[in-house]
């Protein structure tokens, strides 16, 4: 028999299917499978004007068979078939598709009965990626020789009549010896497990039964039942659901059944803390389950952890983690989407960027966003949940870009309230606002506990005017990016002018402590930038501010992430000069230069415990404290 040689450049576009297109290999059998649902669709889209056909809808059907001894895995479907054309168009055509031209002779509603999955005519050769060679036997529908098509890849292919006795196709796939660095690469695919598993992965929504032989243990007919015997036997077992949840109508879902989907699809023992269902139809055509989790998963905020939703088409899945069709600033989502609209590329494993996939992205942003409002209105201790999980993710991407996001973010954000003791929106804040008030006031640092005591608080909490904590380091540089909410800018406690409403701003301090602080400043030789009296200081002796620009808390970010740039807030050591502790310093000055020069240390180490900054020398500090008491 004469082997015939691939047309369309076979060896080098052969080559390429091979080794590069696809990135796994397991690939091969989601369109081995394709091609068979395919051929179903066609068949069975024919039986609706053909009463010849002679099958009805749930006769169709896909079949895996093993023979492990002989290395072959078979692919069986009762779809189509092909005849010795068909073979040379569409099996000898590299890249010529059979499904694509079905697909444009349908017009109009009439496609919407035929689910066509393949459209660019390569996925059969991703077959050898794991065989070295494949036959396929087949016999077309209305016809009645059927043939053979056998090829070992590049050099070639032979066809030749043979007998079967039923309309389908058989795609035999021989698989490759195993090398010696992995003596179970392509063995594998020779176990009924992991083909249930990889038809599970990719082919679970195929609307057509796939079906396979699998073994169970059962006992042994008249085994004593004090020593059962047992034996394996085989049974046709059904791989795939077939429907997805998502293309149910929501009604007829529980949300038990959501949670259970859940749990499997995405390994998660939490059940989900939301559910979103989308129907879309018009520019593109999807549908979209989507899960909001209640818990981040272990490495969520790690450089490496890759979001993204699964993505199907015509019940396959193409992508499992679709990173393009979820804004960023969502990427927690899970959940999966199918389309018919998308623009793939010749792999299936990758999308074209195209105005469909956009449309999607920016939809699913304004779902998740209404969801997460929804749920912050009407379910706050479920929200509060998940903003301890992720809310850090919608802090740092209201940021990102330069604040591109921060309108779709910011009423979404909590911060501690100093008043109601509890988290609270910026929404909620103003809404409290005094009619005078101009800002919203924050400060920052470690914890809320350590925040309530901090004395740069104390000229606010006089007035009773309401503070947010921010308790994240995160949080200053928010500030900065949103710079205000609903007109209202904000304002740090650290800040030099509060403009407190009601308050009448004292007079500029009079030149009897003007020696004293340049004194202090010359003590601490060069450690601050300014000494200054407070206006904000009722209770304690100092604190130290730093002016516009950075902060304390962005100093202490930078020295974690980035030490090498060695970024310096400005340090404004302000001083209560009314406080017994600064009249202790004056009184020294005037008897005793030495021991009020230990007064200025005493008071910017102090100050910078206070502000949560290291001091030079903790056992120095310790002596100086203990020879003012001598």
């Amino acid at each position: 028999m004469r082997k015939k040689a691939f047309k369309a450049e076979s060896k080098r576009l052969l080559d390429l299917m091979i080794n590069s297109i696809y990135t796994h290999k397991e690939i091969f059998l989601r369109e081995i499978i394709s091609n068979a649902s395919d051929a179903i669709d066609k068949l069975c889209y024919r039986s609706l004007t053909d009463d010849k056909v002679g099958l009805s809808r749930d006769q169709f059907e896909i079949r895996l068979s093993v023979d492990a001894e002989n290395r072959l895995l078979t692919v069986s479907d009762n779809g189509i078939g092909m005849d010795e054309p068909d073979l040379e168009n569409n099996l000898g055509v590299i890249a010529s598709s059979g499904s694509l031209q079905f697909r444009k002779e349908l017009e109009g509603e009439e496609s919407a009965d035929a689910d066509i999955i393949g459209q660019f005519g390569v996925g059969f050769y991703s077959a050898f990626m794991v065989a070295d060679q494949i036959t396929v036997v087949t016999k077309k529908y209305g016809a009645d020789q059927a043939y053979r098509w056998q090829s070992a890849g590049v050099d070639g292919y032979t066809i030749e009549p043979c007998d079967k006795d039923t309309v389908g196709t058989d795609v035999i796939m021989h698989l490759k010896p195993d090398p010696e660095e992995d003596k179970d690469e392509y063995s594998q695919y020779l176990r009924e497990y992991t083909l249930r598993t990889l038809v599970k992965k990719y082919s679970d929504y195929i609307r057509f039964p796939i079906r396979m032989l699998m073994p169970h243990s059962q006992r042994k007919e008249g085994s004593p039942d004090d020593k059962p015997e047992y034996e394996t036997k085989y049974e046709w077992e059904t791989l795939n659901s077939m429907i997805p949840l998502w293309q149910r109508r929501k009604g007829d879902v529980t949300r038990e059944e959501y949670d259970e989907f859940y749990r499997q699809r995405f390994a998660d023992p939490n059940p989900p803390l939301s559910v979103v269902t989308v129907a879309a139809e018009g520019a593109v055509t999807y549908k979209a389950l989507l899960f909001i989790p209640e818990k981040a998963p272990l490495r969520y905020y790690s450089e490496d952890y890759e979001g993204g939703l699964q993505l199907y088409s015509s019940g396959v899945m193409i992508m499992d983690k679709c990173a393009d069709l979820l804004p960023a600033c969502f990427n927690f989502v899970r959940g999966v989407v199918e389309s018919p609209d998308l623009s793939l590329n010749i792999s299936r494993e990758l999308l074209q960027h195209d105005r469909q996939l956009k449309l999607i992205c920016a939809n699913l942003e304004k779902k998740l966003k209404a969801e997460l409002e929804r749920l912050l209105r009407d379910e706050r201790e479920k929200y509060e949940t998940f903003w301890q999980s992720f809310g850090r993710q919608l802090k740092v991407s209201a940021m990102d870009n330069y604040g591109a996001k921060k309108d779709v973010l910011q009423d979404l954000l909590l911060f501690y309230s100093s008043t109601e003791k509890k988290l609270t929106t910026l929404s909620e804040y103003v809404a409290r606002m005094r009619e005078e008030q101009k800002y919203i006031y924050f400060a920052s640092g470690d914890t809320v506990e350590a925040i309530d005591h901090m004395p740069q608080t104390e000229l606010l909490k006089e007035h009773s005017l309401e503070i947010l904590y921010f308790t994240d380091r995160a949080d200053e540089f928010l500030a900065d990016v949103l710079r205000s909410y609903q007109d209202k800018p904000f304002r740090s406690v650290a800040d030099d002018d509060l403009d407190i409403p009601g308050e009448e701003k004292k007079p500029a301090e009079d030149d009897r402590c003007k020696d004293d602080l340049a004194f202090i400043k010359d003590a601490l030789g060069g450690r601050v930038d300014e000494v200054k009296p407070s206006a904000r200081l009722k209770t304690h002796p100092v604190c130290l501010s730093s002016g516009e620009g950075m902060t304390f808390e962005m100093e202490k970010y930078f020295k974690a992430v980035q030490p090498e740039l060695e970024l310096k807030a400005r340090r404004i050591l302000e001083i209560n000069v009314d406080h017994p502790a600064f009249h202790a310093f004056q009184a020294a000055r005037q008897s005793d230069p030495d021991t009020a020069k230990k007064y200025a240390e005493v008071f910017l180490n102090q100050a910078q415990l206070i502000a949560g900054l290291p001091i030079d020398d903790p056992t120095a500090y310790t002596d100086l404290l203990c020879s003012l008491w001598k």
